[in-house]
Formats: structure tokens, C-alpha cells, sequence
């Protein structure tokens, strides 16, 4: 008997501007039975969301979740979707300054707010490992 799938549950809809594309909407996946003893990784996640999302998802989570943190690891894409810089702390602030310094070549941000912050480092590593020599804006 196969496994039953995760299911999507939708909390609240974060960005759906007019003449916008795109829509990013808050919720928490249900992952169907599975290893019942697994804790989770990750308290919140986004990924590659558009920046013209940034304020939209800094502002929910800070009115609608105030006791989740805003630090963490964070990713910002080029318009292909490749890693171009990844970093920890305060993910907004420095997300946004990213993208203030390079207003054209980044078009999309990752984040993972770690349940543990003692893995933070070990995250952020591998990630940009994982990305090799397309993470290198200064």
C-alpha cells in the first residue's frame, strides 16, 4: 500500500497584488504518516519567492507570527534561480540590503528560520557548498 501524500494547509495569503504574477501564501505542510519520532528542522521556510515580496512576508511574520524568530539562513537568487549570496543573521534587513546593492542581478530570496540555532552555521555551510562558485556577490 503506497504512502499517503503530504498534504498543503493553507493559513493565510501573504502577497496576491493586482498586475503581480505572484502569489505566496502561509501555511504548514502535513506530512501523512510517516516516522512519528522526527523532530523538525525548520520553524518557518520560503523559497525562492520573489523580492517584490520581501516587505509583504517580513510583515506577516512579524504581526501574525511575533514568536517566530526573523534570523536565520538566507539565500538570494539570480532571475535563473541560482544562489548567488548566502548568509545568516537577521534575514530581512540583510536580504534587503543585498538587494539594494544589486538591484538588477537578484530577482528571488530563500529563507530558513532553523528550530535549532545551533544548526545555523552548519546549514548555511552547506548550502554554500552546495552552490559552489555562483554564490560570489560581494
Amino acid at each position: 500500500m503506497p504512502k499517503k501524500k503530504a498534504v498543503k494547509l493553507l493559513k493565510a495569503t501573504v502577497f496576491n497584488e493586482k498586475g503581480s504574477p505572484w502569489t505566496v501564501h502561509f501555511g504548514r505542510l502535513n506530512p501523512g504518516p510517516g516516522n512519528p519520532g522526527t523532530d523538525r528542522l525548520f520553524q518557518v521556510l520560503g523559497e525562492k519567492l520573489p523580492f517584490e515580496t520581501l516587505n509583504n512576508v517580513r510583515r506577516y511574520l512579524k504581526t501574525k507570527e511575533p514568536k517566530l524568530r526573523r534570523t536565520g539562513v538566507y539565500i538570494a537568487h539570480d532571475s535563473m534561480g541560482e544562489a548567488r549570496y548566502i548568509g545568516r543573521g537577521n534575514i530581512f534587513n540583510r536580504l534587503a540590503g543585498h538587494k539594494k546593492a544589486h538591484r538588477l542581478e537578484l530577482h528571488y530570496f530563500s529563507f530558513y528560520v532553523v528550530e535549532d540555532r545551533k544548526h545555523e552555521r552548519e546549514i548555511e555551510t552547506l548550502l554554500i557548498r552546495a552552490a559552489g562558485p555562483l554564490a560570489s556577490l560581494q
